[in-house]
Order: C-alpha cells, then structure tokens, then sequence
C-alpha cells in the first residue's frame, strides 16, 4: 500500500537521498518539494548538533517518555522506572515495579496520558509483566529449571505457563511512579517460559485512542531461520506464529487500538479491521500480520502511524522455504494485514512447511492468505497482504542503497517525527532542530546504529542521513522534548544488563558557530564506606568545547534537588547509610548546562561476581547443558537465592535470552538454534549472573558476563 506522508524531498547539495519505486513502474517522477525544504542543504555533518549525556548508568534501558517540562522518565526491562530532572539533570529513581523477567518479559513501555500536564492530568501508561504465579526457577534443584515452559508435551503441562502482559495507568506525582493508583487498562495473553517477541510500544493518536504494538510470541530458533509454523501435536504451541499474528481472534503480533476509560478498561473506537461482535475476532485489531513490531510512531497531523518490523534470521533465500529475513517500514493509514508468518512482504511468500514431515508444501497466496492451523481459533480467511513502503534485508540494499552498512544485521525501529515551532527562532529554545527536519519521520537502526529520515510521495521514498557525525549505540528509544531536542535511550553493546555504553542522551541543534554545552567530568574519593563518610568532590577533567573558561558549578551532593555547593571543588559528610547518586551541573556564559555524576554507597558495598564456571572460550555445541557456578563477594552475608543466571543467545552483537536459573550454582541448557551456522552467523552462548544484596534499600546490584564460542 501506498500513501501520501505530506510531501517528498528533492536531493539538496550535501544529502544522501534515494529515490526508489516501491512499486513496478517504468519511470520515477521527481518527488514533490518538502514544504520549507527546497534547496536547502542538510546542516553539516560535523558541528552542527551536539550530543549531551544525560543518564550514563540508566540500568538495561526498554522505553522513554519526555514530560512537558522537557524532564525525562526512562524505564528498564527489570522494572525500574528513572527521572531525569531537566533543570538540576539529577536522576532519581521514580519507581520499581515489580515484574516476571524469563527470557524478554519485563517492563516493556511507558507513555504519557494525552492530556498529561503534570497538574490535573497526572496519568502515565505502563506495558509490564505482571509476576503471576507462573512457575520459576528453584535453586534446590540444580538440574532441572522449573521457569522454563517444556518444548513438548500436553496442553495440562502448557497451561502451567499461561500468563500475559497488561497496559495500565499509574499516577505520577511528587517525582513518583505511584503504584497503588494503578487502573489495569488491557491484558495480552503470553505462553511464558520460553522465548520470544513480547515487546510492545505505546502512543496516542489525535482522538485520545491508545495504540499498542505486540509480538508474535513465537520461538524462531528451531525453524532454520525461516517462519515458525510448528503445529505437531505435543509440541509448545510457542513454536507456531499463526496461532498469534495471523489469527484475527488473537491480540498477539497485532497494533491494538482502544480507547481507555477514566477508571480502567476500554472501549472500541470505530474504523478498526473488525466490527465488535464479527464472530471469531478481537475488535481491538486495527492491524495484523506482524511479527515484532518493537517500536512504533504515529503523525502528529494525520494519525497514520509508522510501524517498524523485525526479521526472521535467514540469511539467503531457499527455493523450498521462503525468502531471506526482511525489516520493514510501513505507513499505517488503514487498518490491514502486513502477513507474518505468510508472507514478508506482499510479493515475498514463505513455503507452507510440514515439521513432522520436514516436507515443503507450496508457497503461502499473499493476495488471500488462509490460516489452517491447528492453533487458530480465529477466521480461516484473511485481508490479503499490504505492501510496506521500505524493506530490506542483510547486506546491501539493491533498491534502497542509503540503508546499506556492512555486516549490517536487521534491527529497524520507527521514529518520531520533529514538529517545527518558528518560536524557537526567535530564542525561545535555543538546541531545537531546524525546520528542514518538520515533518519528517525518522528511522533508527538498532544493529547498524544510525538515524535516517525517511521522505514518502506515493510511490517513492527519499533516504537521508541525519545526524551522521553523531554516535548513536544501538539506539533503542527516542522522542522529541519540548525543546526540540531530540532525547535518546541507547542500549549499547551487550546482553539484558547495563551496558558499558547504555546512556539516556540528548541531541541538539548547535547549528554554525552555536554555543556548545560543557561537558561535566567528577572525581569523588572515596565512593563507598561506613558511615558517616566524608566524601572529596572535584570537576577536574570538566570541558568547555567553545573554550569558555568562566564555568559555575552545581553540587547536589544527596539527589534531593537542591545546590549544596557552586565551588568547583567541596567535601559532604554522609551520615546515614544509603546509596546517594553526587550530581554536578556545569553551567557556560552562554546558559548552557550539562550535568554528571557519580554514586557514592554508605554502610554498603556492591556485591562483586564472577563465574567460576563456565569460563570464556570453553568449547561447547549447542544442545549441551552448561554447568555454572558463580562466586559472589559482598560485605554481607550471601543469599544464593537471589542470584539468577541467564542464558542468552547470542547472535552478532545483540542476543535473545532463552532461560533463566537462580542459585550460585545450576545449569542451562544452550537452546539449538535451527537453521543458524555457528561457522558463519556469529553466534555464541551467553551467561550473565545479576545478584542484588540486602544490606540496604534498595539493595546494591553487581553482575558478570561470560561468552562461550561453539566448537568447530
């Protein structure tokens, strides 16, 4: 399908743009000028923005939110939900909710209530998993995992793992996530205990309507890289997608809309893919036939959203099986199916394939696909197949060259798009982005870490590079503040825990000689001890990159907000235990202001791990069990029951955590993944232990990784 997203852009001096057909067409018109666009060169690669630090220690970064006074809520998978304060750039922990966390459930998304003020309206959004009383783990039984869900058996030992995930709304007030307050909203069924595609994102379009993304719910890993179509009688029903995204009486592998009622539920606003009370149907379905739709944007002008697609992992395309692994990006306008687990696009069909026989059967009819699974307990016959406007797979991009990177993987992710104020012009906000970018939606790529805008006339799609002289590391989140700044959450490189390079940022427009924001650097000494410990505060290593030499500084020495030192260096006495985020505002001539800062632990120590067993580079293949034993030093006694042991996939630089196990010592089974060649798709086992100690609250969290490479 095609749409028009306003106007196209014409190829400034400067800008790396494409022009491809989406569609088989002899010739490609000109796209049309974007309004306020015509020869106008994109801001130089170099100087033109700047990239402030904002959370250098933000957990395992999920989601984020920018409040209308330009603070910052950012959440991590765990349950953590962080505030970064705009004005004193202290971040604090707004709340913890506590949620299950097998493979890659969690907390998955937070947005604002559309008429959020900060006064009235006080209502934030949660996506979470609730922990139910879904089997875990237990540490007296060292060879046997209770969490993890059986790959095969009867429907009495699935239903064991039947749980969902729920959007709700909470009260934010006085800096806190209150939890009491909170009115569930929708549920969304999940087979827990195993892997994967439980993500969800959350926006609002004009009319108040909330808008929810879901994953597929299916495991991948045993359908060599292909589409996961398993309907063998005693096998997970885990391993069959169409039991989810192509069933229309199922909320999985969907985009949700609903409207939220005031005190909790919804109800269903007209113009969704089914009519309420279509027999065999969720009325909530607005769209269907997605397989991981992690994040999603809507137009703040014609509410069509903007929907980014994951891909399966196969390499190559197989004549008897279907086509290579394909990202996608659509325009939503209307309500559709986009395929999964058919087709990947309108014109790329998978084979219908038979996992007893392990016999390829023919290719799926994108035009009016039919569901015959087992699985299904929703209509047979489905809207045919829409066509997204990009798509691509591994390596480089015939028809859409300006998405190519070397050794690229597939990770698209569907970006805001920036709404000019000519306020800002004229001072009002001085890091807010040029009016070049109005309108334009953006495109982030969280295995090639870049940020694209995407320009759409009909047919065609113009490609250019935005902020190229700035390093984004697998940026995960991102949304355009008040200021019109651009905020981003960046995962970084590594495996469901807090990255070296995991950081909540910020990315502003300096434009051609602007004023820079200084760039804070503390030394504190010591950072941990008994109390009461007087701790020693310096900003050397602070930066001016203008040069300017009158820098003022701002201590918040305990995180409640207030300056407790303008000296460039001071000392604070802590006298209670506790764990205290050191904060320092840097201030320029110009009013610009960065901050940094530092935690300093009284009456407690982190607890520090490591893994005795297994060790890295031990030889190991895939399907074995791994034994582990990890040795955790803390200044209080231990509970080993509080140490769990992930096992993650690992494949490139990301990973996909299949099993989790508590106790300092256990095993884990290293999930075959099908179809992958260990020789050629960089993949690897995994095992990061987190333990969390009692000595104070909340209690202090140490982790370590180990990374076994297959043998042979």
């Amino acid at each position: 399908m095609t749409h028009p997203l306003r106007t196209g852009l014409v190829a400034a001096a400067g800008a790396a743009l494409c022009l491809p057909l989406l569609a088989a067409t002899t010739a490609t018109p000109a796209a049309t000028a974007h309004e306020g666009h015509a020869d106008t060169a994109p801001p130089p690669a170099k100087g033109a923005f700047q990239k402030v630090t904002l959370n250098d220690r933000p957990g395992e970064p999920v989601d984020l939110a920018v409040l209308p006074n330009g603070d910052v809520l950012h959440t991590t998978r765990a349950g953590v939900i962080w505030h970064n304060d705009a004005k004193t750039g202290v971040n604090s922990i707004a709340g913890r909710i506590p949620v299950y966390l097998h493979d890659e459930e969690g907390l998955q998304s937070i947005a604002l209530d559309p008429g959020y003020d900060g006064k009235k309206n006080k209502w934030i959004y949660l996506y979470y998993s609730p922990p139910l009383d879904t089997p875990a783990d237990d540490p007296a039984t060292e060879s046997i995992n209770e969490g993890d869900a059986p790959e095969t058996g009867t429907a009495a030992d699935f239903a064991r793992y039947k749980g969902f995930l729920r959007v709700s709304k909470f009260r934010y007030s006085g800096g806190q996530v209150r939890l009491g307050t909170e009115r569930k909203v929708l549920d969304v069924p999940v087979d827990r205990g195993i892997c994967c595609h439980v993500g969800g994102d959350i926006v609002f379009d004009s009319k108040g309507n909330l808008i929810l993304s879901t994953g597929d719910d299916s495991n991948p890993f045993q359908s060599d890289g292909y589409v996961p179509l398993d309907e063998r009688a005693d096998r997970n029903p885990a391993f069959d997608a169409q039991r989810t995204s192509a069933n229309t009486n199922d909320l999985r592998g969907k985009i949700l809309r609903i409207k939220p009622k005031p005190g909790g539920g919804y109800t269903i606003p007209k113009g969704n893919l089914f009519k309420k009370g279509t027999p065999k149907t969720r009325p909530e379905i607005y769209s269907m036939g997605w397989r991981n739709p992690f994040r999603i944007e809507i137009d703040p002008v014609t509410d069509d959203l903007w929907v980014a697609d994951y891909s399966p992992d196969a390499k190559k395309p197989k004549a008897d099986r279907g086509p290579a692994g394909h990202g996608k990006w659509a325009v939503v306008d209307e309500p559709g199916n986009y395929g999964w687990p058919y087709c990947a696009t309108a014109r790329l069909p998978y084979n219908d394939y038979d996992f007893g026989t392990e016999k390829s059967g023919k290719k799926f009819d994108c035009a009016a696909p039919v569901n015959t699974s087992v699985h299904n307990t929703g209509k047979r016959k489905l809207p045919p197949v829409e066509q997204p406007e990009v798509w691509y797979s591994y390596g480089k991009s015939k028809r859409f060259p300006a998405l190519d990177k070397k050794d690229g993987g597939i990770g698209p992710m569907a970006g805001p798009a920036y709404q000019f104020d000519r306020r800002d012009t004229l001072g009002r906000n001085p890091v807010a982005w040029p009016r070049r970018y109005d309108g334009t939606p953006l495109f982030y790529e969280w295995t090639r870490d870049y940020i694209k805008g995407f320009h759409v006339d009909g047919a065609r799609v113009g490609i250019e590079d935005v902020v190229p002289g700035i390093v984004t590391d697998n940026p995960i989140d991102m949304e355009f503040g008040p200021d019109g700044a651009l905020y981003v959450l960046e995962y970084g490189d590594g495996y469901f825990a807090e990255n070296p390079d995991a950081q909540l940022s910020r990315i502003d427009f300096i434009g051609k000689g602007g004023n820079r924001s200084p760039v804070p650097a503390i030394e504190a000494e010591p950072t941990a001890g008994r109390a009461p410990l007087t701790v020693a505060f310096s900003s050397k290593g602070t930066k001016d990159p203008d040069g300017d030499k009158k820098l003022r500084y701002a201590w918040d020495f305990d995180g409640d907000g207030k300056v407790d030192s303008r000296k460039a260096r001071a000392s604070w006495t802590y006298t209670e235990d506790g764990t205290y985020r050191a904060s320092l505002r840097v201030t320029d001539r110009g009013g610009r202001r960065a901050s940094t800062d530092v935690d300093i632990v009284v009456g407690n120590q982190a607890p520090e791990l490591e893994f005795v067993t297994p060790v890295a580079e031990q030889p190991f293949r895939f399907g074995d069990t791994v034994a582990y034993e990890v040795k955790v030093t803390d200044d209080d006694p231990v509970d080993c029951s509080r140490v769990t042991v992930t096992y993650v996939l690992g494949h490139n630089t990301h990973g996909h955590p299949q099993s989790t196990a508590t106790g300092c010592t256990g095993s884990l089974v290293t999930t075959v993944p099908g179809g992958h060649d260990p020789a050629t798709d960089d993949l690897s086992a995994v095992f990061v232990a987190e333990y969390t100690d009692a000595g104070s609250q909340p209690g202090l969290s140490g982790s370590a990784e180990v990374v076994l490479e297959p043998a042979g």
